[in-house]
């Protein structure tokens, strides 16, 4: 017995080959497993919803179509506000240049007098306003590479909700043969979604604070900012920082020093009160995740699927971890 043990024994160097290899592979195919991963979660939120209609007697088919309807409505009202936003933002970048040359000339100018040369200020005046949008710019720009095939990505959850319940019905006749099967589908489901909204709902009202909150001050383009911040609400840990940085450094340039202060406070108490108050006690312990595991499975997905692995890090590790406790 104690051959056949050692014979079938794994080691340990061959599993993490085989780890490596598949991860290899996965960064690979990210232009297909990216909008095939999106279109899976999204299908899982949208799961309920198309439960509900069909309990109000709405056929399952057009139960499908009203809530891709909405996501396409969704998608291309989206888009299309933070596209014309960037446009009018790039249209006034002379302006914001013309007041970074003042501002850094001020600056340098008030600390000369107080016997204190600051050369890098002299250099500042060169940075273009644009540029100050060009990382959060590029997360935007990969994230929509990946539903770049509209048609493509939207035939893909018509599909994917199709299969769900066809998936659903077969798992539930295998559950004689596998008591835990069905308890897993249902669990990884209930977790995923729960997740999934709560974080749409808090990422929404952090949105409408920072671009309500930045419209009473007189920051520029506070819908742009507003949908930045919903947008990268869904980063755990950074996203709520890299959506704070241009629209900082904008009211710098716009408003000066002291009244950016407010902007800064306002991303501040918006990111607390809902990231770190109102999320977690909405949320509760049922992600089963501390903030270490979040933060590494942040990276070690950006690193594999890019800015999409960011945006699912903690639905795809929270995936894994029902898969592995089942």
């Amino acid at each position: 017995m104690e051959a056949m043990t050692r014979k079938t024994k794994i080691p340990t160097a061959l599993i993490l080959a085989g780890f490596v290899i598949i991860m290899a592979g996965v960064i690979y195919a990210q232009s297909v497993i990216n909008p095939l991963l999106m279109a899976l979660f999204i299908s899982i939120i949208f799961t309920q919803p198309i439960v509900w209609l069909k309990k109000k007697n709405v056929p399952h088919a057009l139960a499908i179509a009203i809530m891709v309807s909405l996501l396409v409505i969704f998608y291309f009202g989206f888009f299309e506000l933070i596209g014309s936003s960037l446009s009018l933002f790039i249209e006034d970048a002379p302006r914001y240049q013309q007041s970074l040359r003042e501002l850094s000339a001020a600056t340098s100018q008030k600390w000369s007098d107080r016997g204190i040369n600051l050369i890098f200020l002299q250099e500042f005046h060169q940075v273009h306003p644009v540029s100050i949008l060009q990382n959060t710019h590029e997360i935007f720009s990969k994230f929509r590479e990946v539903l770049s095939g509209e048609v493509t990505f939207i035939f893909l959850v018509v599909f994917i909700l199709i299969e769900i319940e066809a998936v659903f019905f077969k798992t539930k006749l295998l559950e004689e043969n596998s008591p835990f099967s069905l308890q897993i589908f249902e669990k990884i489901s209930h977790s995923i979604r729960r997740y999934l909204y709560i974080k749409s709902l808090t990422s929404t009202a952090t949105g409408l604070l920072v671009g309500v909150s930045l419209s009473i001050i007189g920051v520029d383009y506070p819908v742009l900012w507003g949908l930045i911040a919903f947008l990268l609400n869904f980063i755990p840990t950074i996203g709520s920082i890299i959506a704070a940085i241009p629209a900082v450094l904008i009211s710098i340039v716009q408003l000066g020093f002291p009244a950016s202060y407010w902007t800064i406070g306002i991303y501040v108490f918006v990111n607390f009160a809902i990231g770190s108050v109102l999320e977690p006690r909405i949320m509760g312990k049922g992600l089963g995740l501390s903030v270490t595991v979040v933060f590494l499975s942040l990276i070690f997905w950006g690193l594999i699927l890019g800015p999409v692995g960011m945006f699912l890090s903690v639905p795809i590790t929270m995936l894994i971890k029902i898969l592995l406790e089942g």
